[in-house]
């Protein structure tokens, strides 16, 4: 925005802003901004209205994945804990750039748990519910792997924790390489689990 503001836009800046103007158009139109004098007594519209486009917006996004999954042959699993995963991921991670770079660790690790317990215990439940109700079945899951992913996460979690006690309960360049490597771990064995290669 400053850079647009001062007329130093670089040609990536605008194919960007023109990639993006579908989308912002009608969020520009839907959402109104509480920064502006008008708006400012609208913010629950404004939170609303933002719910109401992630929702779209997420309902997009499994619908594409779902068309490339099924286009280029690879399992549903796959492509939920690898695209998806990542796409839903990215405000996470813009939130704890944010607060990190403002010294708030404490806050930036907090967020990344509440909102995975929050997707685990809320964000699955209730779309179950509503399967449920307008169906009148329940929702089938369709990964053989499933049983072991789980108990993965968990050493994950056990993983994740002892490296943070061995770091000094600090957030070090040690430990990001040591997170992400533990990722590509679980992304690997979830491919091989899925593709059975070995077989």
């Amino acid at each position: 925005y400053q850079r647009r503001v001062h007329g130093e836009e670089s040609t990536r800046d605008k194919l960007v802003w023109l990639l993006m103007l579908p989308q912002a158009i009608p969020i520009f139109l839907t959402v109104p901004h509480c920064g502006r004098e008008k708006f400012k007594n609208w913010y629950f519209v404004t939170f609303a209205m933002s719910v109401i486009w992630i929702g779209v917006l997420s309902y997009i996004m499994v619908w594409m994945a779902q068309v490339i999954g099924f286009t280029l042959k690879i399992p549903a699993p796959v492509m939920g804990v690898t695209i998806l995963a990542a796409g839903t991921s990215v405000p996470d991670l813009l939130e704890s750039l944010a607060v990190a770079r403002r010294g708030l660790g404490d806050m930036a690790v907090s967020s990344s748990i509440g909102s995975n317990i929050f997707d685990l215990l809320v964000g699955l439940p209730i779309p179950w519910i509503l399967y449920n109700i307008f169906k009148s079945k329940p929702v089938s899951i369709g990964s053989d792997a499933l049983i072991i992913n789980v108990l993965t996460l968990f050493i994950m979690v056990g993983l994740t924790i002892t490296i943070i006690i061995v770091e000094g309960w600090a957030l070090t360049r040690r430990l990001a390489y040591a997170m992400i490597i533990l990722y590509l771990i679980f992304v690997a064995e979830s491919l091989i689990l899925e593709f059975k290669p070995f077989e």
